[in-house]
């Protein structure tokens, strides 16, 4: 059995679960008080987070280990969990990437985090372009297609 405590929790930004329009939300990453400030030092050098973060407001019958259609729309090929990127999972984990605006002692301030209030986060790391994917990255259409107004900012939301 693995046991993993939170090391921050998110504060502000989006306030409740969406699909879409998760962008130009600025919110705030805690990090907890077990841990020392010089734990952040530098990390304000950095353009962008990884943050590994869990879907606190799921729950185990939320979990579908079978192949459905993305967001249900049967216009999307059916695929596996583990080819989806959402609570459905066992683990129901995610990982965002951030861009960092600033750290101001144990808040660290970002935008385009597509975490809610509250919600614990895992990890924090910088990312390192020398560890992004090694080549091309491919994918079927239908990702594009859902998440096209993804990082739309929720004030610019068609009407």
């Amino acid at each position: 059995m693995l046991t993993v405590e939170p090391v921050a929790v998110v504060v502000g930004g989006h306030r409740k679960v969406a699909d879409d329009y998760q962008g130009g939300v600025e919110s705030v990453i805690r990090l907890d008080e077990r841990f020392p400030l010089d734990t952040l030092l530098g990390l304000d050098e950095f353009s962008h987070l990884q943050v590994l973060w869990h879907f606190h407001l799921a729950t185990p019958d939320d979990v579908q280990l079978h192949a459905r259609s993305p967001r249900g729309n049967p216009r999307w090929p059916k695929s596996g969990t583990f080819a989806h990127r959402n609570h459905r999972r066992p683990a129901q984990l995610a990982i965002s990437y951030p861009r960092l605006l600033q750290v101001d002692g144990r808040d660290i301030h970002v935008t385009d985090l597509d975490a809610v209030d509250g919600t614990p986060v895992i990890d924090i790391a910088p990312v390192f372009r020398e560890m992004g994917p090694r080549g091309e990255v491919t994918q079927p259409a239908w990702p594009g297609e859902m998440l096209a107004d993804y990082w739309q900012a929720a004030n610019r939301r068609p009407r």
